[in-house]
């Protein structure tokens, strides 16, 4: 089939989408989950999130409740994503990482009032904490158990076959029974009743400063986004797309499944990331697409059983989530046949692209910078302290503004009001530059820009030349208080294992390559650095390690206005 790219926003529902591909393409494979056996249609896919629809109205989800997903990329999680969505009701996903306190939060902050969710994975028992938070699941039948701080919060569903399931737990199977007390056409009015900007999906910010907001998502936003997407990477109903990425976050339920959506294309699932498995599964499932972070190719591309796979049939995908290297790019797109493999930018609040590579740009062009801006959107570069755009190749914050703004942060209208300006502008926190081609490039965070004595220094810049060190394995730069100059240069340094290095000799490194002004005053050795749950590490942290170890706390003190 001949791609043809799409011109205009739509305004299109997740379940309206479903249905039209059911219509259109309804032999086709929609999902293919090799680890779970399973293979269904979109005929089959429909019919099958209809019933789970009816289980869930059974058991009390109404439009506008919440209902919270808590499980690895399962064949399930599709069917509740689609399920709720043709009751209306807003589909709230919980990092797989979480612990019970992240756990609590979440689930009280967001209302949730079903939580459905497999025993854990790894050696994170989901059982364990969900019946601490409720212990009544032990005791209480189905629907019955209450939990004081978590008053919206009424039923507990299990995937999968556990021997520890609590009493008052239900099982997923009990969603399928439960469906003959429902009629049919209760969920063919509800899909009809629908409507293009109600929010039907919220996602929580990974919080590297605070605790985390959700960012509400409406149909309009992601079925959108996800269509421009899939153009940018050329999609039709003859691809298949390996969604290995989580579904808990925006790239693997939009810039993977909302991709798919839209262009009809085939979804397979992998439940988690395994590079060995994965280039398994890419062969025997004919994957023609796969989407990843720079880290999982190059897990793949350093095993060493990497020779003996057949890539042949693979041509695109998105590359995203951290800065690709050259070299990982050449690898990619040479050794994995991915040509036109292409590279993303956003956030969850802007559902989550706003600028992407095409799958006919210059190799290094897809590695140097972000791409341009994504159809109907629109994107600046400002300065932070007037607002005014900067010249092309001035650094300054990113803004965009258009369909794929988030509707706002679930119950925190100012949090909302400081992200959404009255302009309709996100302030999206990140610094970076656009050329006179329009091609974006990502330097840094707003909140992480060094001001030292006057003069804006940003950490990516520092961060990227030490990296080129050959002793450094990891690095981040942050800005602790001085009492001269306001702040100075600390470069975080994580040495490669058998490798010796002193503070002294990454700041002469750096001050032979760089402008002096940029080289870091103090340099710590580490052997980590503290992450978020989601595995974003957070600078906020470092700096209050810095302020400690280096004995700043007057520093860190004084009053400014």
């Amino acid at each position: 089939m001949a791609f043809v790219p799409t011109l205009d926003l739509h305004e299109n529902t997740l379940p309206g989408l479903l249905r039209r591909n059911a219509e259109r393409v309804p032999d086709n494979d929609c999902i293919v989950a090799p680890e779970f056996g399973v293979c269904w249609s979109w005929r089959e896919f429909d019919r099958r999130t209809n019933e789970v629809a009816r289980g869930l109205y059974a058991m009390g989800v109404r439009k506008g409740d919440h209902v919270a997903i808590w499980a690895t990329n399962t064949p399930e999680w599709m069917l509740i994503m689609f399920a709720s969505a043709k009751l209306g009701a807003v589909l709230v996903t919980v990092n797989t990482n979480y612990k019970r306190f992240e756990l609590n939060y979440l689930l009280s902050q967001s209302d949730t009032m079903m939580l459905v969710m497999t025993a854990g994975v790894k050696n994170n028992d989901y059982i364990d904490h969900i019946t601490k938070l409720m212990p009544e699941l032990e005791t209480r039948q189905p629907g019955e158990a209450r939990c004081k701080q978590l008053p919206f919060l009424k039923r507990v569903v299990l995937i999968g076959n556990s021997d520890r399931k609590p009493v008052g737990m239900n099982a997923f199977d009990d969603l399928y029974q439960a469906a003959a007390q429902v009629p049919e056409s209760l969920v063919e009015e509800s899909i009809a009743g629908l409507h293009t900007h109600e929010t039907i999906n919220m996602q929580y910010t990974s919080g590297t400063t605070g605790f985390p907001k959700g960012v509400m998502l409406t149909h309009y936003n992601i079925t959108n986004n996800g269509q421009f997407l899939g153009d940018c990477m050329k999609l039709t109903e003859e691809d298949r797309l390996l969604i290995v990425v989580p579904l808990f976050h925006c790239f693997g339920c939009v810039l993977g499944v909302m991709s798919c959506l839209t262009h009809m294309t085939t979804m397979v699932l992998m439940d988690h990331y395994n590079p060995l498995r994965e280039m398994e599964i890419l062969q025997s499932a004919r994957c023609t697409a796969v989407h990843g972070v720079p880290t999982m190719f190059i897990g793949m591309l350093e095993h060493p059983e990497f020779d003996r796979f057949d890539f042949s049939r693979l041509r695109t995908g998105i590359m995203a989530g951290s800065p690709c290297p050259i070299k990982t790019m050449r690898d990619v797109t040479g050794k994995m046949h991915l040509s036109e493999l292409t590279i993303t930018y956003g956030q969850t609040e802007c559902s989550p692209g706003m600028t992407m590579s095409r799958t006919d740009d210059p190799l290094e062009l897809r590695c140097t910078t972000v791409g341009k801006l994504l159809p109907h959107t629109e994107g600046r570069i400002i300065d932070p302290a007037t607002g005014q755009e900067v010249p092309r190749g001035v650094p300054g914050e990113i803004v965009t503004r258009g369909y794929h703004v988030m509707k706002g942060y679930y119950k925190m209208p100012e949090a909302t009001r400081q992200a959404i300006d009255d302009e309709g502008w996100l302030h999206t926190g990140d610094i970076g530059t656009m050329d006179e081609d329009g091609n974006f490039r990502i330097t840094g965070r707003l909140k992480d820009m060094i001001i030292r004595g006057g003069e804006n220094i940003y950490p990516r810049e520092i961060e990227e030349f030490i990296y080129t060190h050959p002793a450094v394995r990891d690095v981040q730069v942050v800005g602790v208080p001085d009492e001269k100059y306001g702040e100075e240069v600390c470069a975080c340094v994580i040495p490669r294992e058998g490798e010796s290095i002193t503070p002294e000799e990454i700041i002469a490194f750096v001050r032979e390559g760089l402008s002096k002004f940029k080289a870091p005053r103090y340099v710590l050795l580490m052997d980590t650095f503290p992450m978020t749950a989601s595995g974003k590490i957070q600078k906020f942290k470092l700096r209050e390690m810095g302020v400690e170890l280096l004995g700043l706390q007057a520093a860190a003190n004084i009053e400014t206005a």
